[in-house]
């Protein structure tokens, strides 16, 4: 069994800033793409940004310069660094990671997802 457990979401001002932490645990073999996705009170959870075992990374438009994603392959630990928190981004973000993990003495491929973190920014 694999889970991912998300952290560092709270309340902050307009302009600051907050690291979202996303670990993976369980029988784990390896884990390829990594993100966090968002999703906002009445709408779609949309794409905050993804990177890859290699490091390679992809960003939404609207997150381009504000926030970075990162990862530490040795801790199966994703993060998310925002700065100048906008109101807009107020949401329930949520970890994601395509993990191959070993089922008896096989590996299967697959998503998971984590609980979410709030994340809102008001003054």
């Amino acid at each position: 069994q694999v889970r991912l457990v998300e952290s560092g979401g709270g309340l902050v001002q307009p302009g600051g800033s907050l690291r979202l932490s996303c670990t993976a645990s369980g029988s784990i073999f390896s884990i390829n793409a990594m993100g966090w996705y968002r999703q906002a009170p009445g709408k779609q959870r949309e794409l905050v940004a993804t990177i890859a075992s290699s490091g390679i990374t992809n960003y939404a438009d609207s997150m381009k310069g504000r926030f970075t994603i990162s990862r530490d392959n040795a801790k199966n630990t994703v993060y998310l660094q925002m700065s100048s928190l906008k109101p807009e981004d107020t949401a329930v973000y949520f970890c994601n990671a395509d993990i191959s993990r070993w089922v008896l003495a096989s590996i299967q491929q697959g998503a998971y997802w984590g609980q979410g973190t709030q994340v809102a920014v008001s003054s």
